[in-house]
């Protein structure tokens, strides 16, 4: 039995089909960048926060602090300013926040913006 590569669905062709569903695609992710950017920030100041009274709290090594994290973390990663005794929690051209160890506070996070 032959198919015919040119068959219409009804009315929408395989082609329109494609472009509507790489319209809702994009529409989604419109819609649920918000959400995504909300999660962005609470694991960035959340890894910021926990990596900070991991190092200079709990004296261990920042590689050693990642062990804290929670699930589904593996895009938050850290940096250190050993000067400033603050850690920076960032996932790569999303979001950053950064954590100082203050005497007598313990790790706190920087002002958010907005």
């Amino acid at each position: 039995m032959a198919t015919n590569k040119n068959r219409r669905f009804g009315w929408l062709s395989r082609r329109t089909a494609l472009v509507l569903l790489a319209m809702a695609a994009v529409v989604a992710l419109w819609a649920w960048r918000g959400s995504l950017m909300s999660y962005a920030v609470t694991g960035t100041s959340y890894g910021a926060r926990v990596a900070c009274s991991c190092k200079y709290v709990g004296e261990r090594e920042l590689g050693d602090c990642k062990k804290d994290f929670e699930p589904g973390m593996e895009a938050v990663f850290l940096s250190e300013d050993a000067d400033a005794r603050s850690i920076t929690a960032y996932i790569p051209m999303v979001t950053s926040q950064t954590a100082t160890y203050r005497e007598g506070y313990g790790c706190v996070l920087e002002k958010w913006d907005g």
